[in-house]
């Protein structure tokens, strides 16, 4: 499969529609499963990406332990005590499934900060296998699905995978130098959207490879792919609600979100330097980035 560069005529098309007459409930309500001990910050940083990108309510579900660090940093976003403690623990995911289907929620994002304990893994494992929401499933929760059974075990089609190369290796088994075939595979493991991520990131998914050229190394620093996630959930929830929630919905949203990702990063690097860039300063250039489309 060959793939297309990432056009802003394309990406145009992919922007969730903001009617006047609108209101929150019509963007989106995403659920964060994200967070532990150490790595609240995760958590702060992919939900603060989900509200930025638009969507109408955010939730973030976490440990109790780190309830209170993620509420005084983020007040726009609403959160939930899924466990006590500092770590997800396995009966949460029955607790966090529960509270998604009480509150209607639209997407699922996934694994930021979950941390690499056991609990967390089956939390992740559970999670994702009983829960029938399209998701976006990063981090730490790529990497329990790695260690977990094949086939995954994933109760939608509709999900998106965001693993950066290694975890794209731990997910297939292997390492693989050619990345358009890498990015195929993942699609097909997942059943869904891939986002193979690093210089020049792909998206594959609904038949069709493309590639994305904006940004650079100014990226590559702790808590760059959870603003990523988070924009891919918030775009995925408005376009999903406005035009169904389809595998062409989810990989327009997915590109969509990589390049004004990519884009933020170039904005930022030329005031800051691509040296200077804290993940968290990214989406304060969104508003430009996405003025450029």
């Amino acid at each position: 499969m060959k793939a297309k560069v990432l056009t802003r005529s394309y990406l145009a098309g992919q922007l969730p529609p903001r009617p006047r007459t609108a209101h929150k409930g019509d963007f989106g309500r995403v659920l964060v499963a994200a967070g532990s001990r150490g790595m609240a910050g995760a958590a702060i940083l992919s939900a603060r990406a989900a509200l930025k990108a638009g969507a109408g309510l955010v939730t973030v579900a976490c440990p109790a332990g780190i309830e209170k660090t993620i509420a005084c940093a983020l007040p726009e976003a609403m959160t939930f005590a899924a466990c006590a403690g500092d770590t997800f623990t396995p009966a949460a995911a029955a607790r966090v499934a529960a509270f998604a289907r009480d509150k209607k929620i639209n997407v699922l994002l996934v694994g930021p900060g979950l941390g690499s304990s056991a609990g967390a893994r089956s939390f992740a494992l559970r999670l994702l296998a009983g829960v029938d929401l399209p998701a976006v499933i990063d981090a730490d929760a790529l990497n329990a699905l790695a260690a977990g059974p094949r086939p995954l075990k994933l109760k939608t089609s509709l999900s998106i995978i965001t693993p950066h190369p290694g975890e794209a290796d731990r997910l297939l088994g292997k390492k693989m130098a050619d990345r358009p075939a890498a990015a195929a595979a993942l699609t097909a493991l997942a059943g869904g959207v891939a986002v193979l991520k690093g210089p020049g990131t792909l998206v594959c998914g609904a038949g069709k490879l493309r590639k994305n050229t904006t940004g650079g190394p100014e990226l590559a620093k702790g808590g760059a792919g959870d603003v990523l996630a988070g924009l891919t959930a918030g775009f995925y929830a408005q376009n999903g609600l406005a035009r169904g929630f389809t595998p062409e919905t989810a990989a327009g949203s997915a590109a969509l979100a990589v390049f004004l990702h990519g884009r933020c990063g170039d904005l930022a690097a030329k005031r800051y330097t691509a040296r200077c860039v804290l993940a968290g300063e990214l989406l304060d250039f969104l508003p430009a980035a996405l003025g450029g489309l």
